[in-house]
């Protein structure tokens, strides 16, 4: 983890991104968690999908409510979900019960709320989540990139008919942010353009910017000419001419809703931790150890729902923990305390 200092130095444009530290590994490395520890991941021989049948907890837990982030069409969403909650009914003999948000902050208000049970989020949402309710959250598992790693990347995306080919030629353009919530969308391109030294305030650099209301609908304004360039999330990794492995482009590609040879990606950051499948921390521990058993086993036992919910190609996942996000806290706090400085 990076310390203060570390981060202070971020601050100031002299240190990596936060994922720098899990960087692109191996395919049979996974880094450590806290204190050296080794993290469960899919591959492990004793990771095995649970078995069918009621659990004790479920006197508990009568039901399982899943938050669906926001940034992609409500109808999109939740069929892309239906065969992961069927799933999840059968597994547990419980209800499961979906809750598409309209926006990030939605499923952070539901988790404040004690509305659902669990939720697939970002770095930025879980920390804001955490935050929110002052650490009552937390980690189960993180997903695992087809390369090994456990990061992903913001890139900044125009038309390719716009002229536009440098982040230079950007300047006095407009740009389309996806959600204040949205750790690739907004708080990882905010601190690294600001590294680079260039102002993200309007005016600044950028024309005019704005909140697009999430990912998909960010890319969609681009599309349209409501604005020259967006940043969204994408794996890193594989062809970007089927926009990557993994993310909104590929999401996008897979549905026809656009295709990477009529846009270009003029900017991308350093490596950024995924988000975490996060958990009520004051549910049942067993309820705990069986959704972060589901989650680990998916990939192996149901290839196609992990991929769905995965939005791409994926390794499956590994065990998660809070200290992988303490330095998004971080991040929170200070664009909060920038925002009152601002005020």
């Amino acid at each position: 983890m990076l310390s203060r200092r570390a981060l202070a130095a971020l601050m100031g444009g002299a240190a990596i991104l936060p994922a720098r530290a899990y960087g692109q590994t191996a395919v049979d490395e996974v880094p450590p968690g806290p204190g050296g520890r080794r993290r469960l991941r899919t591959q492990d021989a004793e990771v095995v999908f649970p078995t069918a049948g009621r659990r004790d907890w479920a006197a508990q837990v009568p039901q399982i409510r899943i938050g669906l982030l926001g940034g992609e069409n409500e109808a999109d969403r939740l069929n892309r979900f239906d065969a992961y909650r069927q799933l999840l009914e059968r597994t547990f003999e419980v209800p499961v019960r979906l809750f598409p948000a309209s926006d990030f902050a939605g499923v952070m208000q539901a988790f404040s709320a004690g509305q659902i049970e669990a939720a697939g989020m970002g770095p930025s949402g879980y920390a804001g989540a955490w935050m929110d309710t002052n650490g009552a959250i937390e980690p189960l598992t993180i997903t695992r990139q087809t390369d090994g790693s456990i990061a992903y990347v913001s890139v900044m995306i125009v038309r390719r008919d716009s002229g536009i080919e440098t982040l230079e030629q950007m300047r006095g353009k407009s740009l389309a942010w996806a959600d204040p919530n949205s750790t690739s969308g907004y708080l990882i391109p905010r601190f690294a353009l600001r590294r680079q030294g260039i102002g993200v305030e309007p005016g600044q650099y950028f024309g005019r910017t704005g909140f697009a209301g999430g990912h998909e609908q960010g890319v969609v304004a681009v599309i349209q000419g409501q604005y020259d360039g967006a940043v969204t999330w994408a794996s890193g990794i594989g062809d970007v001419n089927q926009g990557y492995s993994r993310g909104n482009l590929r999401s996008m590609v897979d549905k026809g809703m656009m295709k990477m040879e009529d846009m270009r990606i003029i900017w991308t950051s350093e490596p950024i931790m995924n988000g975490p499948m996060a958990v009520r921390k004051v549910l049942p521990a067993t309820f705990k150890a069986d959704l972060q058993m589901f989650h680990l086993a998916l990939f192996k036992a149901h290839p196609e729902i992990s991929r769905q919910i995965a939005r791409g190609d994926s390794l499956g996942a590994v065990e998660g923990f809070h200290a992988d996000f303490e330095l998004f806290v971080e991040m929170r706090r200070e664009e909060a305390a920038a925002r009152r400085r601002r005020s």
